[in-house]
């Protein structure tokens, strides 16, 4: 595989791989002169890994070598921790990167147990997205296609029911406290799903007028970054607020984050409100989908989760029709204090 790979990336091209809680995606990024080569590697790494046991052998360093960078960044770590708390005992509270336990005692035949398992190809997606006509694009993988067996797998990840609210707090090696909440949301078929998404971006979006921005960071300069987020997954979904802040104002941080929330909670936003928070949110989405790449993902999720693929025009049809009222009643559910779980880091 690695001469295929060098060649992709001598012509300019990018190939690289990426894992989320329920999904693996290869892709790769060239001209399209250099599209039938990537699209034959991309089934070749997909369906006749051989995994190579001083390959194995490789990332396994590499791997552990990236767990020791983690530990060491809190940041990044207590995320995964408050996974592990909101998902305990659950398929969707482990790290994605495994423990160093298991990286260090997998074997070749792991990952063609792994593979058996788990690999569906009637939940493959092939998804491409550029300036390349379908005939075109189909051409370059008939032949790939036609090799492939097709194969069904019996493997279903167990739902998540129970949530338990937790509060804990962990010292550790850190300069400022650090506090991350969350809970349980709505999964990707959950009609409240854009209403969530909605009244997220307001609460604590990637814009600077978020509420917690200007509350935390502009108004009283506690926070440097603060921001809150919405994932949904098949069966469940995850909602959570991340920020640091000095030990001091940790309690009053925390406090004003409550506060907002139990804000959107009581009183219903006007008009004008809304009508900008779902241009600004409609705005940002078509943004990031203006190059191809996002594209390609955004399509390929579509389709291995609904089956087919939505236009972006009724997605934001969704986001256009929400009211007030439903942005208060899923505030008054999401929001609910008592069915948070806060993870706090403070200095040794």
């Amino acid at each position: 595989g690695g001469v295929e790979e060098a060649g992709v990336e001598a012509a300019g091209g990018e190939l690289n791989a990426y894992t989320t809680k329920e999904k693996v995606c290869f892709y790769a990024s060239v001209l399209k002169d250099h599209y039938s080569k990537a699209a034959e590697l991309l089934f070749d790494i997909t369906f006749n890994s051989t995994f190579p046991e001083k390959q194995i052998e490789k990332e396994r360093q590499v791997i552990l070598e990236e767990m020791a960078m983690y530990r060491d960044s809190p940041d990044d770590s207590i995320q995964d921790d408050l996974d592990a708390l909101v998902f305990a005992n659950h398929a969707l509270g482990r790290n994605i990167l495994g423990t160093e336990e298991t990286v260090s005692r997998f074997t070749q035949q792991d990952f063609f147990d792994f593979i058996s398992t788990h690999l569906d190809t009637s939940k493959v997606v092939f998804s491409i997205a550029g300036n390349i006509s379908f005939e075109k694009a189909l051409k370059a993988i008939e032949g790939p296609l036609s090799e492939i067996q097709s194969k069904r797998t019996l493997y279903v990840r167990n739902g998540f029911h129970t949530y338990k609210p937790q509060i804990k707090t962990v010292k550790r090696d850190v300069s400022q406290s650090l506090c991350a909440m969350g809970r349980p949301a709505y999964s990707q078929f959950d009609p409240n799903r854009y209403k969530l998404y909605l009244l997220n971006n307001i609460l604590g979006g990637p814009s600077m007028n978020s509420r917690l921005n200007l509350s935390l960071r502009e108004n009283y300069g506690y926070v440097y970054s603060i921001e809150s987020t919405y994932q949904a997954f098949s069966d469940t979904g995850f909602f959570g607020v991340n920020f640091g802040t000095e030990e001091k104002t940790l309690k009053k941080s925390q406090a004003i984050v409550h506060r907002e929330m139990e804000k959107l909670r009581t009183k219903k936003l006007g008009t004008l409100q809304l009508h900008m928070a779902k241009e600004q949110a409609i705005g940002q989405m078509a943004m990031a989908e203006e190059n191809y790449a996002a594209l390609m993902l955004v399509f390929g999720k579509s389709l291995i989760d609904h089956g087919r693929i939505d236009p972006l025009d009724k997605i934001f049809e969704q986001i256009r029709s929400t009211t007030a009222e439903q942005i208060q009643d899923v505030a008054m559910e999401i929001f609910d204090q008592d069915q948070l779980t806060v993870l706090t880091y403070t200095p040794n």
